[in-house]
């Protein structure tokens, strides 16, 4: 005979509905509590049956998310979080590729609405109107992107910033360059907030350069402008720029961190093993996404704390080997020439 949800119940000492919310709605239900019903399914090796389920509850047991980028390994750690929350709550997740497009956002969000119980769009580059138009179509929780009226994850770039400032002040840096993301990125603006506070307070002069694509490429196109500027230090929209400016320095001979100090922001696996380790920001990706999911599933359970409830998580500055004591003065400056100065490694 097939295992029940009521036998899994007698097993687990528990009632069937707390079977049924430990196996599809698992932040609803205490710790100790689920982890004994999941041991007791296992242990009896009960299957749910998602058809059956669907025609009990009117739910498909499916979530969506929406990244910009599937090709930055940022949103792959966003990804990892999403679908380790949405496993152990007995969901399924469809993602897809927005490609930095509001429209394509839009579509995906209405087209996927169709088929899920709610969908994630994680730094959206759709405009204010369109995601609260979504918000009325399926429960929507945004990563990244703050909205009044929409629950949404936030990690705190703005502090993250703040970090880098005092730790290049701390340094004896005056002047630094950064280089901006996407105009339109939710993130971007936060770091140039946190950043331009917190550069006042410590008396640090800092040049904008951009918008630039947040990767490799744009980080190399960015290094120049910021050496022809006179910085002794260059703080990067994210690491993938930040391997980008490594990458141009080491080109034109400008010895990090000796020379020129590079941070980053994000976390990402290079950043600990390119050469040198790079300083930068450590970005709660995997939490993010676990957080954007629980958001999400409170709103569909009905559980949440509002439709505006907010989740914030902290950053932290990781210092490794690309910042450095200023150098007493600029690398514009020096009068040898560029391609005989300091080290290549």
């Amino acid at each position: 005979m097939p295992v029940t949800i009521h036998d899994v119940a007698q097993r687990a000492q528990v009632s069937a509905s707390t079977v049924s919310r430990a196996l599809s709605a698992s932040h609803l239900v205490r710790g100790t509590t689920r982890d004994r019903v999941l041991a007791a399914a296992k242990e009896l090796g009960y299957q749910p049956n998602p058809a059956a389920r669907s025609l009990i509850t009117g739910r498909t047991g499916n979530i969506g998310i929406v990244v910009p980028d599937l090709n930055n390994p940022f949103y792959t750690g966003v990804l990892r979080g999403v679908q380790a929350r949405a496993r152990q709550s007995g969901y399924a997740v469809f993602f897809a590729d927005g490609e930095e497009d509001p429209a394509a956002e839009e579509a995906l969000v209405r087209a996927m609405a169709r088929q899920v119980d709610g969908v994630v769009v994680c730094a959206p580059f759709a405009s204010d109107a369109q995601l609260r138009s979504l918000a009325a179509v399926t429960s929507l929780t945004l990563l990244n992107r703050r909205l009044r009226d929409i629950p949404a994850a936030l990690m705190d770039s703005a502090g993250g910033m703040r970090q880098v400032v005092d730790h290049l002040a701390a340094l004896g840096h005056h002047r630094c360059a950064y280089l901006n993301g996407p105009n339109n990125a939710w993130s971007n603006r936060e770091r140039r907030r946190g950043l331009r506070a917190a550069a006042a307070r410590a008396q640090l002069s800092v040049v904008e350069f951009g918008p630039f694509e947040p990767k490799f490429e744009g980080g190399v196109q960015a290094a120049d402008l910021a050496l022809a500027d006179g910085v002794t230090a260059i703080i990067a929209y994210n690491d993938l720029m930040a391997l980008g400016v490594l990458s141009r320095l080491a080109d034109r001979g400008v010895a990090v961190p000796q020379e020129m100090s590079v941070v980053g922001f994000d976390n990402l696996l290079y950043a600990a093993v390119c050469a040198p380790p790079l300083t930068t920001v450590a970005m709660p990706m995997e939490a993010g996404g676990r957080a954007a999911v629980d958001l999400l599933l409170s709103g569909i359970d009905g559980a949440g704390d509002g439709a505006g409830s907010h989740r914030e998580l902290t950053t932290n500055l990781i210092v490794r080997a690309t910042t450095a004591a200023a150098r007493s003065h600029s690398v514009s400056d020096d009068p040898r020439p560029m391609a005989g100065r300091g080290s290549h490694g």
